[in-house]
């Protein structure tokens, strides 16, 4: 019997994704465990597997479009079985009285394409019977359909020009062929100088020849020309560029930001940290600043709330955001709970968490319902920067890189290891007083070797 093949849901706050590519097409066999298709969500792109074997009998869902999850996207079933020309319309549950839920924190997504990424089983629907449905959904309508004669089209493709640039004044604003050919004549489209290489490699790749500036002689138009045109051609944003653009913008219209920075001392930290080292303890200096945080969250919990603008909610616990940069994008993974580790477990998680960020692997839940970030670009060499704060969250810290500088210590100058450390908050909720005490709790935490000392 043929087996239904579904979109999965990956996560509580996962409603939608893409299928990115499939990895078997119709008619391949199919194993238990075999990667079927690349699914692309607003956070990461993950693998999903067959819960099934046999042969994938029929694809309803292209590569690029949009669904719901749990619709049906394909079938596998035995050789030379017949899967419906239509997938099964899923049953429907009565529905059940509304009910307010709270919204999850959004954080910036993620997740751009990775090579690997965690394989997704999918679970067994079975379809008793085939019957008529409708089409599962699908992309945004396209743009009006573009009326074109087919000598018309014909006659525009062969000269590389865009025919939607042509002005129709045939029956309906139909492009004729004599509408083509009065644009190239209007455009001086015989006076171009093309190789025949330009032209070949525009046909292939849709260019219109008309957009490019020839640099050959006299204006020749050269293959490297055609080729500068494609870089040039507008590439659309993956779905995670587009979640974080969008949040970025609604975080810079929505939230006043303030930003209060300071310059820890990390001297004798850093000593500290080297006998540690050499002790085979390894923390990192982003371990230490995450704990400092940690620590001054639960001193200040206001920076570890959120507000809508009217009333404030108040964070149970610390759900430190911690952002890694990955391939194409930026993903925030989340340390829950995070006052209730040990420093030795934080270092654990934040490093595991990293990990399977920089590898594709994070689920949607790994990435949600932050309560304060911390974006650390210490290793890339910078003297000082602010970041954007995620919405849902009180504010973020942007942590520098470290610096050995000229200081003076006790009326004497010496060289010290300075880094400066960037606090932005939301002014609706947190006072410039207020921010300034958090992000000097946190300088004053990461001087204090004794308090590490108590807490390795």
């Amino acid at each position: 019997m043929s087996q239904a093949v579904i979109f999965p849901k990956l996560g509580q706050t996962m409603e939608e994704g893409a299928i990115v590519k499939w990895l078997k097409q119709e008619g391949d066999p199919v194993a238990k465990g075999d990667i079927l298709f690349e699914i692309e969500t607003d956070k990461a792109n993950l693998e999903v597997e067959s819960f099934f074997e046999g042969f994938l009998l029929k694809i309803y869902v292209r590569e690029g479009v949009t669904v719901p999850v749990n619709t049906v996207v394909g079938f596998v079933g035995a050789k030379g079985e017949k899967a419906p020309e239509r997938p099964p319309q899923p049953e429907v549950a009565p529905a059940a009285p509304a009910a307010a839920a709270p919204a999850p924190a959004p954080t910036p997504a993620p997740a751009a394409a990775a090579p690997a990424a965690p394989a997704v089983a999918v679970a067994p629907v079975t379809v008793p019977a085939p019957r008529p449905s409708p089409q599962p959904p699908s992309a945004p309508a396209p743009a009006a359909r573009l009326v074109i004669s087919p000598r018309a089209k014909a006659l525009a493709k062969d000269a590389c020009i865009d025919p939607a640039r042509v002005s129709g004044t045939g029956p309906g604003g139909r492009i004729v062929e004599k509408d083509v050919r009065a644009y190239l004549d209007a455009a001086g489209y015989d006076a171009l100088r093309v190789t025949p290489a330009a032209k070949r490699l525009a046909f292939e790749k849709g260019v219109d020849i008309l957009t490019v500036r020839g640099s050959g002689d006299g204006g020749r138009i050269m293959v490297e020309d055609v080729e500068r045109a494609l870089k040039r051609r507008p590439v659309p944003l993956s779905r995670m560029r587009q979640v974080i653009a969008r949040r970025l913008v609604e975080s810079k219209q929505t939230i006043p930001h303030f930003y209060v920075t300071v310059k820890a001392d990390l001297t004798d930290l850093l000593a500290f940290r080297a006998d540690l080292k050499a002790k085979g303890l390894n923390y990192s200096v982003n371990d230490f600043v995450l704990e400092a945080v940690v620590l001054a969250l639960d001193a200040f919990p206001v920076v570890n709330s959120v507000t809508d603008g009217t009333s404030v909610s108040w964070r149970g616990d610390v759900d430190l955001g911690m952002a890694v940069s990955v391939e194409n994008g930026l993903v925030v993974p989340v340390l829950r709970a995070a006052q209730t580790l040990t420093l030795k477990e934080l270092s654990a998680q934040a490093r595991a968490l990293a990990e399977k960020a920089r590898a594709g692997k994070l689920t949607p839940d790994e990435m949600a319902g932050s309560s304060f970030s911390v974006s650390n670009m210490g290793m890339l060499e910078v003297d000082q920067f602010t970041a954007i704060i995620n919405p849902g969250e009180a504010g973020i810290l942007a942590v520098s890189s470290a610096r050995q500088v000229p200081a003076v210590v006790n009326g004497e100058i010496k060289i010290r290891t300075l880094m400066a450390l960037t606090l932005s908050a939301d002014h609706r909720i947190v006072d410039g007083a207020t921010g300034a005490a958090f992000v000097n709790a946190i300088r004053a935490k990461l001087e204090n070797v004794e308090l590490w000392k108590s807490l390795v």
